[in-house]
């Protein structure tokens, strides 16, 4: 087992609050995780999935069930696939902090956003801390001088989840993902919207991903795919729901320029957007159109998986030609621009300044491929990817 970042903030988090909510991709590694956090908190482990017969059918009766695990950590899996759960979780939280068990009793998985766990924000308002688990990042699978370290190109042709990644080698990486998203296709996304072809939804998503990183075109994508544009921004918002597609906000402060307005699309993993393009290889991948923008999409999401929740990310990108990859807002008055390059030699661009005069962070880095931090102005360090993770876990 690799061992996950989020693990010693997820005990602290099950030693302080009465309830902590996992959320994560389907075979992100949530279960996995779940079940060595509860041995961590040396007491029984009660495990439920709630898309399994047997488990459902423990829960009959949820509240006689779950009133009689006392001093146990109960693990309901999938709990989005039961929003009634909620109301009775609430309700037996609140008796036992009446009688001052303040010991954690359940942890809650779900394979979507927090606004598909439905109700659980209202219900458990106050009771639950909410943690969402991402792929398996750089500094996960990376250690320098570990001989079992898993090179950063595999990690990014094939993807952080963990049954791709440590495939005995690509074909069969690439095969697992292609059954992943077929699943998807075929089970998840039909149940949050309306039900169109697995065909269509297939080259919906390819279409994505031949877009990495671009602002969305719902008049462009409708067109292609015979689909009404309300219906496309609908799948957008089902990937993101899924936390399978990350919708990247353009900066939006006041600084008097004529400013790009439309959110650009991610695949959140780098191996599924390969796996939508038949890109199998590392060759094929280094060939492809698509590698900047795939290259770019695998910095954001491992700089996002170790920053702090109460960083907002955005992009920003002026019609004049002035633009950043990603500005890390801290606070109103602390922002971080960081630019993002695959190449040993990076150069700051006219771009780049020009963003950076027109919001002035307090920080500036270019993100490039070497394995030294290095001034390329007064303003400006050129700094590896694995060191801008440690800085930003350090925020």
């Amino acid at each position: 087992m690799i061992p996950r970042l989020a693990y010693h903030r997820l005990v602290l988090a099950l030693q302080r609050s009465p309830a902590v909510a996992l959320l994560g991709a389907r075979q992100v590694g949530k279960t996995t995780l779940a079940r060595t956090l509860g041995s961590a908190l040396g007491k029984p482990t009660v495990y439920l999935d709630l898309e399994r017969p047997s488990d459902l059918a423990k829960l009959q009766e949820p509240e006689l069930y779950l009133r009689t695990q006392h001093n146990t950590l109960v693990i309901l899996d999938e709990v989005q696939r039961r929003p009634d759960l909620f109301p009775l979780l609430r309700g037996i939280i609140d008796e036992r902090i009446a009688a001052g068990e303040k010991a954690t009793q359940f942890l809650l998985l779900g394979s979507a956003s927090l606004d598909v766990v439905q109700g659980s924000s209202e219900s458990l308002a106050g009771r639950v801390s909410y943690y969402e688990l991402g792929a398996l990042n750089v500094l996960e699978t990376s250690v320098l001088d570990d001989p079992e370290a898993i090179p950063v190109n595999t990690l990014w042709l094939r993807g952080g989840f963990p049954r791709s990644l440590l495939q005995p080698d690509d074909e069969r990486s690439l095969y697992w993902r292609e059954d992943f998203i077929s699943t998807y296709l075929e089970r998840d996304i039909p149940t949050l919207g309306p039900r169109l072809p697995a065909e269509s939804l297939r080259r919906f998503w390819t279409m994505l991903a031949n877009g990495q990183g671009q602002p969305v075109n719902g008049p462009t994508l409708a067109s292609n795919l015979s689909l009404s544009v309300p219906t496309i921004h609908r799948y957008v918002d089902i990937l993101g729901d899924l936390l399978l597609l990350r919708a990247l906000r353009p900066w939006s402060g006041n600084v008097g320029k004529r400013l790009v307005k439309t959110p650009k699309l991610y695949i959140r993993d780098s191996g599924l957007c390969h796996a939508l393009l038949n890109i199998g290889s590392l060759n094929d991948l280094l060939g492809h159109p698509v590698v900047g923008a795939s290259w770019e999409g695998f910095v954001i999401e491992n700089l996002l998986s170790v920053a702090p929740r109460r960083v907002t990310p955005w992009f920003y990108r002026t019609h004049a030609g002035a633009e950043m990859d990603l500005v890390l807002e801290i606070t109103p008055q602390q922002r971080i621009a960081i630019e993002i390059k695959r190449t040993l030699n990076p150069k700051i661009t006219k771009g780049f300044l020009s963003a950076c005069a027109d919001i002035q962070p307090t920080e500036r880095y270019i993100v490039y491929a070497g394995h030294q931090p290095y001034p390329l102005s007064p303003e400006v360090i050129a700094i590896p990817l694995t060191t801008m993770m440690t800085r930003l876990q350090s925020l």
